[in-house]
């Protein structure tokens, strides 16, 4: 079966790391839909830590939830 090959496993790696990245742009999307102000601007013009640790702390919520989906 190709799955249980080693190129089956990085194709698998691949495609799970595309994913990954595609919900870390929804969610990133998504936050800035909900938030009153501009993530963006906040980022990168005012230099506003707590959006940034904020946003960090998103991503790695969602790697955890990432992870444990992909070992299931």
């Amino acid at each position: 079966m190709f799955w249980e090959t080693q190129q089956g496993h990085m194709v698998a790696s691949v495609v799970y790391s595309l994913i990954g990245v595609a919900i870390f742009a929804i969610a990133f999307l998504v936050m800035e839909r909900v938030a009153p102000f501009s993530l963006r601007k906040e980022l990168a013009e005012d230099d506003n830590v707590a959006v940034g640790i904020l946003l960090g702390s998103v991503v790695i919520g969602l790697s955890i939830i990432i992870a444990s989906a992909i070992g299931a």
